[in-house]
């Protein structure tokens, strides 16, 4: 199970914006963009939240959550999906803090506003590319042969 979370970090360690998805109290889903701070090898993602967001209450209503991240130069794409819960930790929001967050947070890393929504992911699938030449040939390869040809790997992963 290590190696799968490892697996997942990797894939995604270079990725700055994931779309997260919480659920609105009437069912919806609900999907915004949001910077990612950490991943830890033990299957958390880390993100930052104002204390008075939607998010924060559709979190309060309904845990569940999910994570979408693109990497279209790698040709790496990763979904995950678990539990959220939102965390008021000074400590840990000092550990994570980027200068990046100012414009949202001006007071910094102790701005009263600023919380943490952590993701504890349950299950995941990514999908990666042999690269651009390998499709090239793959493409070629398929329409010579007629048949399907493999040009990357895609996993799921159960947490």
């Amino acid at each position: 199970m290590q190696a799968e979370f490892e697996k997942l970090g990797e894939l995604i360690k270079d990725i700055r914006v994931a779309m997260v998805t919480t659920v609105e109290p009437d069912g919806t889903l609900h999907t915004r963009p949001l910077a990612s701070l950490a991943y830890e090898n033990d299957g958390q993602l880390w993100f930052y939240t104002a204390i008075d967001s939607a998010k924060v209450d559709e979190v309060m209503h309904d845990v569940r959550a999910s994570v979408a991240f693109a990497d279209t130069g790698k040709d790496a794409y990763v979904a995950a999906s678990g539990t959220a819960d939102v965390v008021n930790d000074r400590r840990r929001i000092h550990e994570l803090w980027t200068p990046f967050a100012k414009p949202w947070f001006p007071d910094g890393p102790d701005d009263p506003k600023l919380a943490l929504l952590r993701v504890h992911v349950e299950r995941a699938e990514y999908w990666t590319s042999a690269g651009k030449a390998a499709y090239l040939f793959g493409v070629a390869k398929a329409a010579v042969t007629g048949k399907r040809t493999h040009l990357g790997d895609n996993r799921k992963l159960t947490m």
